[in-house]
């Protein structure tokens, strides 16, 4: 069995993941140690919809499990809920925003690489097929080399979760997703609701649109020939998303390969505080990159 734990059940992650649990067989190896979250009831909703047990702490599971889910919908919980678990090495689920701080993600991250252990998650969007369909025309040089690009997805302003960064992470890392990990620098600035975000890389820059709790998901790349678009239809592909994520999970903890190098996973922090403090200064800021 391969014997897990979630914590930060808040959100709609926890429910599918106990759903892909109960029902598919694929992951009918599972057992679901405990579940947690500072907001009790909703926990304990889960415990009676899918039979899991509550855990009174956080870190209740330590030395039980083969492998963490951390879905809390505060990213300051995140870094937290896994230092219990740090010692044990066991490969690890954690959700968007990794974290909310730059030294919080430097932190974490170190402490992954020392003991050995194996991450994924971030946002889930990364995994929609249209996503990964304008990821590999990119890679592919399909219509010529990148000159440019437009990602529009929502955000949330106002929130008990870290305002800003509670959902921002999602347009960041589709970005990170199709054109690169690493852009150089930011310049953003707030219009109404929207904040527009110029993303700088060597030569061709992106464009980001994120509106305030308006959840229209959008990605272009233009090329030196022309123009590939998708609309991403969230409704529809809703559950393709979790379950993508939560497979890349589930094959961790069975041994595969971390997909995604300790400072790749680490990027949209750095890049959501970049972003952050371009709104504040006015003016365009570098983007920090991890250095382990």
């Amino acid at each position: 069995m391969k014997r897990i734990a979630i914590l930060g059940c808040e959100n709609s992650h926890a429910d599918f993941f106990l759903k892909f649990i109960k029902e598919n067989k694929e992951f009918s190896d599972v057992e679901v140690v405990g579940i947690y979250s500072d907001e009790r009831e909703s926990a304990e909703k889960l415990r009676d919809e899918f039979g899991v047990p509550v855990m009174d702490d956080y870190a209740d599971a330590v030395g039980k499990i083969d492998g963490l889910i951390i879905t809390a919908r505060h990213g300051d919980n995140h870094y937290k809920y896994a230092k219990p678990y740090i010692d044990s090495g066991i490969p690890m689920f954690v959700d968007k925003p990794i974290t909310v701080s730059e030294s919080d993600v430097t932190e974490f991250m170190a402490a992954l690489k020392e003991k050995g252990i194996r991450v994924s998650g971030g946002s889930s969007l990364k995994q929609d097929i249209y996503v990964q369909k304008a990821r590999q025309e990119a890679l592919n040089n399909e219509g010529g080399k990148t000159i440019g690009g437009y990602v529009r997805a929502p955000y949330n302003a106002d929130n008990e979760y870290g305002g800003f960064y509670f959902y921002s992470q999602h347009l960041v890392e589709m970005i990170c997703e199709i054109f690169g990990r690493f852009p150089k620098t930011v310049n953003a600035y707030k219009n109404g609701g929207q904040i527009h975000v110029l993303f700088r890389y060597d030569d061709f820059d992106c464009v980001g649109l994120l509106c305030d709790l308006n959840f229209v998901y959008y990605v272009s790349r233009m090329t030196e020939e022309g123009v590939s678009s998708y609309l991403i239809p969230n409704d529809e592909h809703v559950v393709d998303w979790f379950y993508s994520e939560f497979k890349e999970f589930y094959d961790l903890v069975g041994g595969a390969a971390q997909p995604l190098a300790y400072d790749e996973f680490a990027s949209p922090v750095f890049i959501l505080n970049a972003i952050e403090r371009s709104l504040k200064s006015g003016k365009e800021e570098p983007v920090g990159r991890l250095t382990l």
